[in-house]
């Protein structure tokens, strides 16, 4: 489902690479830029958004006392080159906390987090339903399926995400998807591996196949893997 976004920033760079992230975001359309709260505000009474991509330091009103005039705020992304404001960021539960200069791998990670349906009207369709994340791949925001991934396997920088019919290479690292995918279905096998529980074609207490492919089980893991397999 698309969501509409609205950037509040009075940093014309700054909005303008946020724009350009939105715009390489398949799920986002931006709806609006504003320069500060205040503009925000009037803005707000006209038009319906799902995002706000929100500023700190904006003039005449911060970026955090704007959060506390909103009664039924949407879900905020807070863009920030001061980390020090974090944690009361999140007391105000915001989806999650960018510190500029924003890469768009960073980007991506924090958008995944919005909640899949908007605050607007809609209807969604049996396909809408399958639980997915949109990862970065070649600098494209690319919907994965979460069903069709068999396994992840760790590399230098990056990770693999193989799929019965092809592998995408994205820039994130394994301990960072065993903590976002956790109760999804994935279990983490290896310092190098995780895979999809109900791909698993065959296993032994030092490895697994899925695909045709077989996979190591590191001595760390092999309690919790046999645990979750049914195996002691």
């Amino acid at each position: 489902m698309v969501q509409s976004c609205l950037i509040i920033e009075d940093e014309p760079l700054a909005a303008e690479i946020l724009a350009e992230y939105i715009g390489m975001t398949s799920f986002l359309r931006l709806s609006g830029i504003c320069n500060d709260a205040l503009q925000a505000l009037e803005w707000l009474k006209q038009e319906q958004v799902d995002v706000i991509f929100l500023d700190i330091n904006l003039p005449k009103i911060s970026g955090l006392a704007f959060i506390k005039t909103l009664r039924n705020p949407p879900q905020i992304i807070i863009t920030s080159a001061h980390h020090e404001y974090a944690v009361e960021g999140f007391d105000l539960r915001v989806v999650d906390y960018l510190l500029k200069p924003i890469e768009f791998g960073r980007f991506t990670k924090a958008v995944n987090k919005l909640g899949k349906m908007p605050t607007g009207k809609s209807h969604p369709t049996a396909q809408d339903t399958r639980p997915f994340y949109f990862f970065t791949v070649n600098k494209r925001s690319v919907k994965i399926y979460l069903d069709e991934i068999l396994f992840i396997e760790s590399l230098k920088d990056s990770v693999s995400i193989h799929t019965p019919h092809t592998s995408y290479h994205t820039h994130y690292q394994l301990g960072e998807l065993e903590s976002m995918m956790r109760n999804d279905n994935f279990l983490r096998i290896h310092r190098s591996f995780m895979v999809a529980i109900d791909k698993i074609e065959s296993f032994s207490a030092a490895e697994l196949e899925i695909n045709g492919r077989v996979l190591p089980i590191g001595r760390s893991h092999k309690p919790l893997v046999m645990e979750r397999l049914g195996r002691t």
